[in-house]
């Protein structure tokens, strides 16, 4: 069942993006498809139920469309019996620098979550349950990534969920081609990308205890030539 189930999860994902045009939709296909992350949120149990979750740096909204596709399957009682449950979200908002992603994921999901225009660095985050920033850090600086990291706490309650991903920059050769894939794609949309931040898993773990999380990490880059780590931490 598991992979008839996976399928099926994948398939609901991506097929709303089919209305936000044929980028949108080849490129949901394809990191929803390829990128471990999204299976191991649901696998690992990761993100709990929440009443607000914000996904910081959210892209074309790939995040929302999966966790709200999972949990309609979990409800409908066509869920894997081994798998922990799908986490119940009642607000997703979604936050993003680029105009043209913002517009895909409105076009793609409409109603079903919230999706503006900003920059991290800068923006009101209000209050959440559960913060999520995947692989995005690493292009602002170290005492922007500080400062957000500071104010991600200032929104959550105490024992509020954040979650990251990161690379480690301890991680040799893989975590060199992970840099070099990342400039490749930021050119080929069009950006320029003169500079990344990147720390090793310690000083990861040392900056989150700073702004005031307890973190436990996990690798998430199975399948991948990548040195990707996710970073689970409680806002104490």
């Amino acid at each position: 069942m598991t992979a008839h189930f996976r399928r099926t999860l994948l398939v609901r994902a991506v097929r709303p993006y089919r209305s936000a045009g044929h980028f949108a939709w080849r490129f949901a296909k394809g990191k929803l498809e390829g990128d471990p992350v999204f299976f191991g949120l649901l696998e690992h149990s990761l993100i709990p139920d929440a009443g607000r979750l914000i996904d910081l740096g959210c892209g074309q909204g790939l995040l929302a469309s999966w966790l709200l596709e999972a949990r309609a399957l979990h409800e409908s009682g066509n869920w894997p019996a081994h798998w922990p449950a799908a986490p119940k979200v009642e607000n997703i908002w979604g936050l993003e620098l680029m105009q043209k992603d913002v517009d895909r994921a409105r076009a793609a999901l409409g109603e079903r979550a919230q999706f503006d225009q900003g920059d991290i660095r800068t923006a009101d985050f209000g209050k959440a349950d559960v913060a999520i920033i995947l692989d995005v850090l690493h292009y602002i600086s170290y005492e922007a990534q500080e400062d957000v990291l500071r104010r991600i706490r200032a929104a959550l309650p105490a024992g509020g969920t954040f979650i990251t991903r990161i690379g480690d920059a301890a991680g040799g050769l893989p975590f060199y081609y992970s840099n070099w894939v990342d400039r490749v794609i930021f050119f080929l949309r069009g950006h320029r990308l003169d500079r990344i931040y990147c720390r090793t898993l310690d000083e990861w773990l040392e900056v989150l205890q700073r702004c005031g999380f307890e973190a436990r990490s996990l690798p998430m880059h199975k399948g991948t030539p990548f040195c990707s780590v996710m970073l689970i931490a409680k806002a104490v």
